[in-house]
């Protein structure tokens, strides 16, 4: 089956796409990737992203769900041109959208417990324009069934990264940073899972707000490795409940973002620090983050030999650095230097979710989300020779139900 999978995260900066083959000859799928590419948003567009995450208009929201469809299917067409494909041979698409809003601690409303979450991309656009049923909305039904909805990633980490002999943690450094925690030779379902808070979300928007750099964001953390670390800064930031909360947990930038970064602001303006050291800080924050969740969590639960890091933070030689020696215990590598390129992996995942849900199989891990159990994730949307959910067990689900 050839699965395109994209992907918007955190830094709302664009769009990542993946084409994958996917085949199984009985439960465990091989994962082959063919071609990946990026589609970067127009100027402006993320300002106005981020916007509406933060209180924008129903409008605006309505709007920007149908557009950012329409450049999700742009990703697509580009990702598929890219690999010399053409669309009418790709099976399926999984979208996993922009998140606009994600609030997965239950909230009282009379006699239920609600958690929400809201990614915006109109999969509807994307199956129109590209002729291929579109599966997206991956979240809701984990959310649904008591789960956090995120991270869903450790399921195509474990089909990655698992390894007999040796323990290994995944860790993603995107907006948000998370791990997915691999015991040697472990099935699926003995896979650990969360997010352990900020990855770089915090510090592209505080240089975006200082305007330490043009670029908006601190290339290879050359800015962050020019400050001074505050210790009694770093101390007050490792203090926030999510960091001492035990998994399942996530978050997001309704959490790590705007109203964090201008709060901290503040306080080094009282305390007259510079904003490299404020810099510096809060990349220590990221990192000592996910320390302190790795020992307070994981080491006392798993050998762990290795930690391999994906996501923009992977490509930081400052932030790697420190990793390291904050981690002497264990291997720290990145994913391309154990063979699979770090910059398309979770538009991977997003792909490898939409084949478990063209097959019927669960896309979440109990034990990583906290949901009630296995559940098939997200919503279809028909595309070219859609024929229905028939045999949804048995046989090549892509040249059936699913093919154009």
């Amino acid at each position: 089956m050839k699965v395109i999978g994209l992907m918007s995260g955190t830094s709302a900066d664009g769009v990542d796409a993946a084409l994958v083959e996917i085949v199984s000859e009985d439960e465990h799928p091989r994962i082959h990737l063919i071609a990946w590419d990026s589609l970067a948003y127009p100027p402006g567009l993320r300002e106005r992203i981020l916007g509406v995450a933060s209180g924008g208009s129903t409008e605006d929201v309505c709007h920007l769900h149908a557009y950012l469809g329409e450049l999700f299917a742009e990703a697509a067409v580009q990702v598929a041109r890219r690999a010399g494909v053409e669309l009418s041979g790709v099976d399926l698409i999984g979208s996993h959208g922009q998140t606009i809003h994600h609030l997965p601690a239950p909230r009282q409303e009379g006699t239920h417990d609600v958690r929400s979450t809201l990614q915006i991309g109109q999969p509807a656009v994307i199956a129109e324009r590209t002729g291929v049923t579109t599966i997206a909305d991956f979240r809701p039904r984990d959310l649904a069934a008591g789960g956090e909805g995120a991270p869903l990633t450790p399921i195509v980490h474990h089909a990655l990264f698992a390894c007999q002999d040796r323990g290994r943690v995944v860790l993603n450094v995107g907006g948000i940073a998370n791990v997915t925690v691999l015991p040697a030779g472990a099935p699926a379902s003995a896979v650990i899972g969360f997010d352990t808070g900020p990855g770089n979300v915090l510090l592209d928007e505080f240089v975006r707000a200082t305007g330490l750099s043009c670029r908006g964001y601190d290339e290879d953390g050359r800015l962050a490795a020019t400050g001074q670390i505050r210790p009694d800064l770093l101390n007050d930031l490792l203090k926030h409940p999510f960091i001492r909360r035990p998994p399942p947990k996530s978050t997001g930038r309704e959490t790590f973002g705007p109203a964090f970064v201008g709060e901290f602001r503040g306080r080094l303006q009282m305390g007259g620090v510079s904003d490299l050291d404020g810099l510096a800080t809060l990349t220590a924050f990221t990192i000592e983050a996910v320390v302190r969740n790795l020992h307070d969590f994981v080491f006392p639960r798993v050998a762990v030999h290795e930690v391999v890091v994906t996501g923009g933070g992977a490509r930081n030689p400052f932030l790697m650095r420190r990793l390291a020696e904050a981690l002497p215990e264990c291997l720290v590598a990145t994913s391309d230097d154990i063979g699979f390129p770090e910059r398309p992996l979770e538009a991977v995942a997003f792909a490898h979710l939409a084949y478990l849900t063209a097959t019927g199989r669960a896309g979440n891990l109990p034990g990583v989300t906290g949901a009630a159990g296995p559940r098939v994730l997200g919503c279809i949307v028909p595309g070219r020779g859609y024929r229905g959910l028939h045999h949804p067990r048995t046989g090549n689900q892509a040249t059936g139900p699913f093919g154009n």
